[in-house]
């Protein structure tokens, strides 16, 4: 027993060093951004902003808008792809699509988006039943589809385009092209890894199979399709002269996006920028910063705006909708066909929210046959005639 202790103790350790450096390196990465951001930026003439911003015409705005819809769009296969790899395909893509956006977006613009996105996705994923532990599997398999998608497009456009990765790293031309074959290789292992055999990690209650060898493969697909929709919004808005490819900004874009995500910073806030401004030196910097601002409109800003007011109007309607099918649960047991009758609304959704009831701890389930029947708690009682003293 006190060998397990140690143990513990020393594993616990080791985590609290690794959470402390990584604090610290993101801390350092930011104080980084900041100290290039501003060399940059200190001569950026204000009226010469003003008149980049009004030189991109609408159309081009338009364009990056729709890229950027697409990349939302292939994101929400993200969490569809999370849901049928640990088994919950009774999930519909509506909830799926519902979860990505409000969570990417929520998780975007505060930081950290492991957990406030996470906390997104379990008050969705919560109304049909799943656990803490099956929302934290679908956040792990929806981040192990961003790497791959990213390493697949980091290594083939470094391989492609080195002398951009330099202008980031100041590696020679030579260092960045290993550093591209390391990535791939490390790539096709992992591929070849799960194409073998099932491969389970995890341990105690939390185990997870991972997706085999072919269904990597989608997922590395819906990655570069997401970052290369993502990386076309933001080349739609750099300046057209002196021309570059959509290679080499693909490759500045994919390494300032991985930067900017390690930085724990909100939207990468700084980072991202700054490696942009400091990689793309070649461009106009009043041209290159309206960009970038206008990518942060659309990419950032607008979608926050919007998922807030999505996941807001569907707090009230789902508040509205447990209401109303509080009532009719009084009944000592009820079908779901029947709460739907009773409440006016349709079988699937007098279904999730009932779902929404029984993760909350007021209704209880039971399943009669091939049908299933409702009835309040004791504490959804007590709720409805509103005496919770006794609880």
């Amino acid at each position: 027993m006190l060998k397990r202790w140690s143990a513990s103790a020393r594993l616990f350790d080791v985590k609290a060093a690794v959470s402390r450096f990584g604090t610290l390196l993101s801390v350092a990465m930011v104080v980084v951004a900041a100290v290039a951001l501003y060399r940059v930026l200190r001569d950026i003439d204000p009226h010469g902003l003003l008149l980049a911003f009004k030189a991109i015409d609408g159309r081009t705005i338009a364009t990056s808008g729709i890229f950027v819809a697409a990349g939302y769009l292939t994101l929400t296969f993200y969490d569809l792809f999370a849901l049928r790899t640990i088994g919950r395909r009774e999930v519909p893509y509506r909830v799926a699509a519902l979860a990505s956006f409000t969570s990417y977006s929520v998780g975007h613009n505060v930081g950290a988006s492991v957990f406030s996105g996470g906390a997104v996705r379990y008050r969705i994923y919560s109304a049909w039943g799943l656990s803490v532990l099956e929302v934290t599997k679908i956040c792990f398999v929806a981040g192990l589809t961003f790497w791959l998608g990213n390493a697949t497009v980091l290594g083939l456009g470094i391989l492609d385009a080195p002398q951009q990765a330099t202008e980031i790293d100041q590696l020679p031309l030579w260092a960045n092209r290993v550093l591209a074959l390391i990535i791939l290789a490390v790539l096709a292992a992992y591929i070849a890894w799960v194409w073998v055999k099932p491969r389970i990690i995890g341990r105690d209650g939390w185990l997870l199979t991972l997706p085999g060898g072919p269904l990597t493969l989608v997922q590395i697909g819906i990655g570069i399709l997401d970052l290369s929709c993502c990386a076309l919004a933001m080349y739609m808005l750099v300046p057209s002269e002196p021309y570059l490819g959509f290679v080499p900004v693909s490759v500045i874009f994919v390494a300032a996006t991985l930067l900017g995500f390690a930085s724990h910073a909100p939207g990468g806030l700084g980072v991202f920028d700054a490696t942009m401004m400091v990689a793309l030196w070649q461009f106009d910097k009043e041209s290159l910063l309206a960009g970038l601002l206008l990518f942060r409109l659309l990419y950032y800003v607008t979608p926050f705006v919007i998922s807030l007011a999505i996941l807001g109007t569907r707090e009230a309607l789902l508040g509205r909708g447990l209401r109303r099918l509080a009532r009719p649960a009084t009944a000592p047991l009820r079908s779901t066909a029947e709460l739907a009758a009773s409440a006016g609304t349709s079988a699937p959704s007098a279904s999730e929210h009932a779902a929404a009831l029984r993760a909350s701890g007021l209704v209880q389930t039971v399943r009669r046959g091939r049908g299933v029947n409702h009835s309040l708690t004791p504490l959804g009682r007590s709720l409805l005639n509103g005496n919770l003293n006794a609880h």
